[in-house]
Formats: structure tokens, C-alpha cells, sequence
């Protein structure tokens, strides 16, 4: 495995194509939740000597149809870049006759906003290519700090960390993710592996590796008092009820427990603030869905 930002960045998507969709909704973009997934060759290269390679490639299908996802990891701003997407999304239309969509992920703002405005390719008067990309990075991937939320979707707080390794807030993202890991099976070992390349050389990597080699459980109890004391603030406790709920059945999705009509919407009615952070912190052990009504 190469260890670098570079490969987590856009590798993340191949382990769970989905964390596309969840990391820009907050975006208010319209991209439906993936039925079928292709992983697709990335070797863009033509018969001439001209080698084109992108990072991640994939062929999303929903029910509205089917699109192309082209994953480019970009560390730097590299003002070669834009004409090369240009060549890869007409490339790939031609190839595939299916809509391609260009995400770039990027580690700091800097490079966001340099990616988020591709210079347009014609005359200045009629421009004949004009590049949309959408683009994730440190300004609009949520900050995970809180490991319920991170055990809800690892995938995305493993985005998170990669995408905010040089950020203030990245020692909080770690402690919650990898409370979050210590909590799963060896099936999800492969995002703890990401999110360390993501890291690189920064800092935050050294911080990495020594809560990788702790037990962390003691986060989630810390968290779990942290919510119980703040579902008590005056005006805050609905609202926080239902993020409660959100991440309980987050928590048993991800961790393949069934969960019936009647369990779900028990659940979705309770209001009960120690009651829901007791059901909580059950999730994230349980194996049966009604084991986590019991005391």
C-alpha cells in the first residue's frame, strides 16, 4: 500500500463509494444514494505515447441512472491540472456515453479555492469548455468529533481526518475516530490504515499512531457524559433528541443489526435523554435489537 495523502484521499471512495453522496448533501447537491457501484480502470492512456491516469474512477448507478465519479486527489495548487480534467471528463463521455462528475478533494483551503474556479478553455469571448468540479476539502467536510457520530459513519470521519490533517481541530477528529475503530471489527481496519497515510508527515500523524495503540473506550463514556449533560440545555433538547436517534440507528446499520419497524420507530418516539444515551452507548455492542431495550 503507498503510503501517502495523495492515495487516502481519493481511496477512501473506493472502500465506500456512498461517502460521496453523504459528504455533499451538506452541500445542497442532488446526488441519490448509489445501488451499484463499479470500481473502473483508471488508465486513460491513448495509442500515442500520452499517458493519462486518474486517481479513483467509478460508475455509480441510482435510481435515477447511472454516472461517472472521477476522484482526483490534489495536494497543491498545479496550474497543469485543469486541462488535464478537461481531457479526462470528455475522455471518459466519449468512452462510457455517461455523465461524469469531477470531485476534488483537497487538504487545505488554499488549494480548495484555487480547484472550486478552473480557468475556462476557448476565447475570452466564447468559451468552448467550462469545468464544474465539485470540490471537498477542510472548508465544507464536516469536523467529526464526536465518536458516537464517528461510529455512525467511519468512512466519513476518516474523510474528515485526512481533509483536516492540518487543521486546529484535528486532534479532536482522531480521538473520536479512533474511539470509533476500537469499537468495530477488523473490517473496518482499512480506514485506520487511510486515515494514517492521509496524515502524511504532518504532526497529526504522530498523534495517530499513538491513539491507534491505546484503548479508547473511555472516549465514548466521556462523550456519552459530555451529551447527556448538554440534552439538558434549555432549547437544545429536541433538536438533540433527534441527532441522538439519527445516530443510534447510524450505529446499528453500520454494524449490520436489523432493525424492525417497530424498533425503529420505538426508537425515533423516545425523548428521554438518559434513556436514548443509555441505547446509545448499547449500539454500539449489541447484536440483537432488542437487547438494546433492556437494562
Amino acid at each position: 500500500m503507498v503510503g501517502s495523502p495523495h492515495e487516502a484521499m481519493h481511496r477512501i471512495f473506493q472502500h465506500d463509494p456512498g461517502v460521496f453522496t453523504r459528504a455533499v448533501r451538506a452541500l445542497g447537491l442532488p446526488f441519490l444514494d448509489p445501488l451499484e457501484v463499479a470500481l473502473l480502470p483508471t488508465d486513460l492512456t491513448e495509442t500515442r505515447p500520452v499517458e493519462r491516469r486518474v486517481d479513483t474512477l467509478l460508475r455509480i448507478r441510482t435510481v435515477d441512472g447511472a454516472f461517472l465519479l472521477l476522484v482526483e486527489a490534489q495536494g497543491k495548487i498545479d496550474h497543469a491540472k485543469p486541462a488535464a480534467w478537461a481531457y479526462y471528463l470528455s475522455h471518459l463521455h466519449a468512452k462510457y456515453r455517461l455523465p461524469p462528475v469531477l470531485l476534488i478533494v483537497c487538504q487545505d483551503q488554499q488549494t480548495a479555492h484555487w480547484a472550486r474556479r478552473p480557468p475556462a478553455i476557448g476565447m475570452p469571448f466564447r468559451r468552448s469548455l467550462i469545468l464544474a468540479p465539485i470540490v471537498l476539502g477542510p472548508h465544507n467536510v464536516p469536523a467529526v468529533t464526536d465518536p458516537a457520530t464517528a461510529a455512525a459513519d467511519i468512512p466519513l470521519a476518516a474523510l474528515s481526518a485526512v481533509t483536516h490533517a492540518n487543521e486546529p481541530d484535528i486532534n479532536a477528529i482522531l480521538k473520536a475516530l479512533a474511539a470509533a475503530l476500537h469499537g468495530f471489527d477488523e473490517d473496518q481496519s482499512i480506514f485506520a490504515e487511510l486515515t494514517e497515510m492521509g496524515l502524511g508527515t504532518s504532526p497529526a500523524a504522530k498523534t495517530w499512531r499513538k491513539l491507534m495503540s491505546l484503548d479508547l473506550t473511555f472516549f465514548r463514556s466521556e462523550s456519552s457524559q459530555r451529551l447527556r449533560a448538554e440534552g439538558h440545555a434549555e432549547g437544545h433538547a429536541e433538536g438533540h433528541a433527534e441527532g441522538v436517534c439519527g445516530s443510534i440507528l447510524r450505529v446499528l446499520e453500520r454494524r449490520g443489526v436489523e432493525v424492525p419497524a417497530e424498533a425503529h420507530d420505538r426508537i425515533n418516539a423516545c425523548t428521554d435523554q438518559d434513556t436514548l444515551h443509555a441505547w446509545l452507548d448499547r449500539s454500539l455492542v449489541v447484536t440483537d435489537v432488542q437487547d438494546l431495550f433492556h437494562d
